[in-house]
């Protein structure tokens, strides 16, 4: 699926995943459509630790599964997730219910959304640090194939940047763009500054390039 979106043009680069991570910008609105959890989990572990080595507090708005995989990941890492969470270095929230808190027939309210999630950023902004974001959200909207919520909702967390300095990162199961796939990524992609693609590289890597909506 991904492959086409590739040929579309060659302004792809590749980048050691610490470095990637280490340097994205306040400003970045990283997306990634993966072939599978694996893959997916580690592109996420690999944008969490580095912003804790940084000093970063992290906010993770995800599938319970996600939450429970990317927390044993932080733990074999010899992170102590109970004493981050204490003291809010690390803000993890179940998609599914925080979606239920602004979504208003089917699409998000925009003033329910930012008073749900503005919230959430100043307590992660006590620590005094940079912030980042990790949205499964937006993919949950498309799985049921919610595409005008889910394109409404890229651009509030858009809007967002404009009041907070914060990077985030979106992901999409790969299998979501089955159907007129070239213009469905396309529609996903141009809300993003920066994709990374989700197949099948080495675990060091990541293939990335910046959207044409802001190069």
């Amino acid at each position: 699926m991904f492959n086409n979106y590739l040929n579309d043009n060659h302004s792809w680069k590749t980048s050691n995943v610490q470095m990637f991570w280490g340097k994205i910008a306040p400003a970045d609105h990283v997306v990634q459509i993966y072939e599978d959890d694996t893959i997916f989990m580690n592109s996420l572990f690999g944008y969490v630790n580095t912003g804790l080595l940084e000093g970063d507090s992290i906010i993770i708005i995800a599938t319970k599964e996600h939450i429970q995989h990317l927390n044993l990941l932080l733990n074999k890492q010899r992170y102590n997730v109970d004493a981050l969470i204490a003291r809010e270095r690390y803000i993890a929230l179940e998609a599914n219910e925080t979606l239920s808190k602004f979504m208003v027939n089917n699409l998000p309210d925009k003033k329910r959304f930012d008073n749900c999630i503005s919230s959430v950023f100043k307590r992660a902004q006590k620590n005094g640090g940079k912030v980042r974001a990790f949205g499964e959200m937006v993919a949950i909207l498309w799985e049921q194939g919610l595409k005008d919520a889910t394109i409404q909702l890229e651009n509030l967390w858009n809007q967002l940047h404009q009041k907070n300095q914060f990077s985030l990162f979106c992901a999409y199961p790969k299998n979501g763009f089955i159907h007129n796939e070239h213009d469905c990524v396309d529609a996903v992609c141009s809300t993003h500054s920066k994709v990374i693609v989700g197949g099948s590289l080495t675990s060091s890597e990541i293939f990335y390039k910046t959207t044409a909506a802001t190069a």
